[in-house]
């Protein structure tokens, strides 16, 4: 409601409020998937420790000569979620119908069936649309604007969209489900096989599961998860595993097999290790194949029963078909059968 302050300007003071932030992001993002960066200068950035604006130079990507700032998907938005334009036409004007027509005034039309109406259109050309009236109205009329806020607190829990097309989801998916096929197992292409599990995890898991960091150290560094990715979820089966299964979940932890034999014993022993109260009790492997599947899950029942934690067996066969669900337009199916696989360990 001020002159002058648009979704540009609020981006630009966001940016800078967040730009130290937004850096560590970038750079843990280039660090995973191999992009080079350089020291640049990083412009205003708000150091809440110093409670001050400093400016200092930032280990960015940089393209065409000019740096990059990555935003994370999940807190990025095409439009500001306060649109005065939005809120001036489905609320005040709303507001203003409601009192015209109770008051019986000559904005209130008479239709042939009886009904009674106030046009928005005479509204409009009564009370312009500006934001010094906006300004007024809401400080006359705080209800309304309360109301307003309410109606985007509702719309943020529903969770964040996607900002990728539904026709881009299905030829991404495809690819990657291409490139999957393509890699041989063995050690010799354990990097190509570990770095595309990475772009398929966050891919598929997105919004439940948000911000990928490979190879985290643990324990002082003396062991390394290949995959941990932090828990966002606000519905299906990963909100579900720490409110209703009471399952610690803040992080989720990946290990990626690319072997041409059997994941066995050790692997599971492995991941387990991963696990405690404050990162979290769930993890996947993701491995080639399986020669007996329900073998393996055997044993990772017998882990859960010792409380050593929830292990998820995922071979290609499986993250195939979740890539197949996106590339038909199902992937709210996908929330289904991660639940069928964490029945599948819990229940036995």
């Amino acid at each position: 409601m001020i002159e002058g302050i648009g979704r540009d300007k609020i981006s630009d003071l966001t940016t800078n409020i967040l730009r130290g932030k937004l850096a560590e992001y970038t750079l843990e993002q280039c660090d995973l998937h191999g992009v080079p960066t350089q020291e640049v200068p990083g412009g205003p950035s708000f150091r809440l420790d110093l409670h001050d604006w400093i400016n200092e130079y930032l280990r960015l990507p940089v393209a065409n000569g000019r740096p990059i700032l990555l935003v994370p998907k999940v807190i990025a938005r095409t439009d500001s979620a306060y649109d005065h334009q939005e809120y001036y036409r489905h609320f005040v004007l709303n507001y203003l119908q409601a009192e015209y027509l109770q008051a019986g005034t000559s904005l209130v039309h008479a239709l042939k069936n009886g009904k009674r109406v106030v046009y928005k259109k005479d509204l409009e050309a009564r009370y312009p649309c500006t934001k010094e009236y906006l300004f007024q109205f809401s400080r006359d009329h705080p209800n309304v604007l309360a109301e307003y806020r309410e109606s985007l607190t509702k719309i943020e829990k529903r969770g964040p969209h996607d900002l990728v097309e539904a026709d881009d989801e299905t030829v991404i998916a495809g690819a990657l489900r291409t490139a999957l096929a393509a890699i041989v197992p063995g050690n010799d292409t354990a990097s190509d096989y570990h770095k595309l599990v990475v772009g398929i995890l966050e891919f598929v898991f997105f919004p439940s599961l948000v911000y990928p960091r490979k190879e985290r150290e643990i324990h002082q560094g003396r062991k390394r998860i290949d995959i941990v990715m932090e828990n966002a979820a606000t519905n299906g089966i990963f909100y579900q595993l720490p409110t209703i299964r009471h399952l610690s979940s803040a992080f989720v932890v990946f290990e990626c097999k690319n072997y041409s034999r059997e994941i066995a014993n050790p692997e599971l022993d492995q991941i387990s290790g991963r696990f405690s109260q404050n990162r979290g009790m769930v993890g996947f492997i993701c491995c080639r194949s399986f020669e007996d599947r329900g073998w393996f899950v055997e044993r990772c029942r017998d882990t859960l029963r010792d409380g050593r934690g929830l292990v998820i067996a995922v071979d290609d066969v499986i993250m195939s078909s979740w890539l197949r669900l996106i590339e038909t337009g199902r992937r709210r199916d996908i929330d289904t059968e991660v639940g069928n696989l964490v029945t599948e360990v819990w229940l036995a």
